[in-house]
C-alpha cells in the first residue's frame, strides 16, 4: 500500500488520483479529527485550558473535521473519469492538504446555492441512477460525480468551514480594574507550512467602548492581527507590534496552535526518527498515523511606562521569555506533543529515539480512548 501511494506522490505537492487511496486518507483523518476534541478535553482537565478556551479551540477543531468531511465529498470520485478534480496535498512536513484546496473552496462557498438550484434534487439523482443500472445495465459515473458535487455544495452551504482565514472574534471573560478582559481568538489555514494554525489572545481593553462593539477600534484590530498571521512571525513580534499600534489594548497573552504536521508511512514522506518508527510499526491502514500538536506560549510579566512622543506616556507589556530559548522562539514556553495509536508507540518505546524522549505523547488505545503518557 505505502509503495502504491508513493509511487503516485511525485513531489513535495502532489496529487491523489486514485479512488482508493483518496477516500482512505479522508478516512484517516476522519479517525484523527475524532481524537483532537479529547486532546483539548484532557487539557481543560489538566487546567492547561478553562472552559471558554476549550469551547473555542474545539469549535475550531470541529471546523477542521468538518472542511475534510466536505472536500471527501468534492473529491468522492476520484480516479473515476478525466473531470473528476483531483485533491493536492503537501505530503513533506505537513500531510495536510494545501493551502490552495481551502482558498479553492471559498470561491466555490460563494457560488454554492447557485449550483445547487441548477441540480437535480438527491433522490431526483437517485432515481436516475437506479434507471440506468436497471436499463441500461451501466454504472451511472455521471451521476454518481453530480451527487457528489452536489454533496460538497450543501456541505458548503452548512457552513462550519475552516476556511484559510478565519476572522478574529471576541469572548468577554471578566472584567480587570477598570478594564475588560477578552479572548480574542482567529485561524488561518498557514500558506507556507500548509497547516490549520488557531490564536488565542487575552486582551485587557481600557477603551471606552467594549472592543467588539467598537466600530473603529475593532476592524482595526481584526485586520492587524490577521496581517500578522504568518508562521514565520514569531509571537513576541504579534504580540509588541499589537501593543504598540494599540494604546488602549493590552495584549497580556498570546498563545499559538499548530495541527500538524500528520505524518503516515502511506502517505507523506518523513526525515528523521519518525519515519523508522512508522515504516517498522508496519500498521494498518487505521494506525499508520501520528499527528504533532505544538503550542507556542507568550506570555506578560509586567508592564512599564514609556515615553511616547515628547509630552505623553503610555503603557507597555514586557514579556517573559523562556531562559534557554526565548529570543530564538519568542515565547515564553514552546511544548510540541504528538498524538499516536498504540501500535507505532510502542515502536517508539522500543527504539527510543532522542527526539520523542521528551515529547509529550497522547496514545490512542482500544474504544479510540485517549492514554496521556510520557
Amino acid at each position: 500500500m505505502a509503495n502504491e501511494v508513493k509511487d503516485q506522490l511525485t513531489s513535495d505537492h502532489a496529487e491523489l488520483y486514485d479512488t482508493l487511496v483518496a477516500r482512505r486518507y479522508f478516512a484517516k483523518f476522519s479517525r484523527i479529527s475524532g481524537h483532537l476534541g479529547q486532546v483539548a478535553a484532557e487539557f481543560e482537565a489538566e487546567g492547561r485550558l478553562n472552559r471558554t478556551e476549550t469551547r473555542v479551540l474545539g469549535r475550531y477543531l470541529t471546523a477542521v473535521a468538518t472542511t475534510f468531511h466536505a472536500l471527501s465529498h468534492k473529491y468522492l470520485m476520484t480516479g473515476r473519469g478525466d473531470t473528476a478534480p483531483r485533491l493536492t496535498i503537501d505530503r513533506h512536513e505537513s500531510g495536510f492538504p494545501v493551502a490552495q484546496e481551502l482558498m479553492t473552496m471559498a470561491v466555490d462557498a460563494q457560488q454554492a446555492e447557485r449550483h445547487l438550484a441548477g441540480m437535480p434534487s438527491e433522490a431526483e439523482m437517485k432515481d436516475r441512477m437506479v434507471r440506468q443500472i436497471v436499463g441500461d445495465l451501466t454504472i451511472p459515473t455521471a451521476l454518481q460525480f453530480a451527487l457528489s458535487q452536489r454533496y460538497y455544495y450543501e456541505a458548503l452551504v452548512r457552513g462550519g468551514i475552516f476556511w484559510a482565514r478565519n476572522d478574529p472574534d471576541a469572548q468577554w471573560i471578566a472584567n480587570v480594574g477598570e478594564r475588560r478582559h477578552f479572548l480574542v481568538h482567529w485561524a488561518v489555514w498557514d500558506a507556507q507550512a500548509n497547516l490549520p494554525v488557531v490564536y488565542l489572545m487575552d486582551v485587557e481593553d481600557g477603551g471606552k467602548k467594549p472592543l467588539p462593539n467598537d466600530e473603529y477600534r475593532w476592524p482595526q484590530a481584526q485586520a492587524a492581527l490577521m496581517a500578522q498571521s504568518l508562521g514565520g512571525l514569531k509571537l513576541l513580534t504579534i504580540a509588541t507590534g499589537f501593543d504598540k499600534d494599540f494604546d488602549d489594548l493590552h495584549p497580556v497573552r498570546l498563545r499559538r496552535v499548530i495541527l500538524g504536521p500528520m505524518y503516515s508511512a502511506g502517505f507523506t514522506l518523513q526525515s528523521g526518527p519518525i519515519s523508522k518508527v512508522l515504516e517498522d510499526a508496519k500498521a494498518p491502514d487505521d494506525e499508520d498515523w501520528a499527528l504533532v500538536w505544538t503550542v507556542e506560549d507568550l506570555q506578560s510579566d509586567r508592564e512599564e511606562t514609556v515615553k511616547d512622543g515628547w509630552f505623553s506616556t503610555d503603557v507597555r507589556q514586557v514579556y517573559k521569555l523562556d531562559p534557554l530559548l526565548g529570543a530564538e522562539t519568542g515565547t515564553t514556553l514552546t511544548e510540541r506533543m504528538i498524538i499516536v495509536p498504540e501500535r507505532p508507540y510502542q515502536v517508539m518505546v522500543e527504539q527510543n529515539p532522542a527526539g520523542f524522549r521528551d515529547l509529550r505523547k497522547f496514545v490512542v488505545g482500544a474504544g479510540g480512548r485517549i492514554i496521556p503518557t510520557r
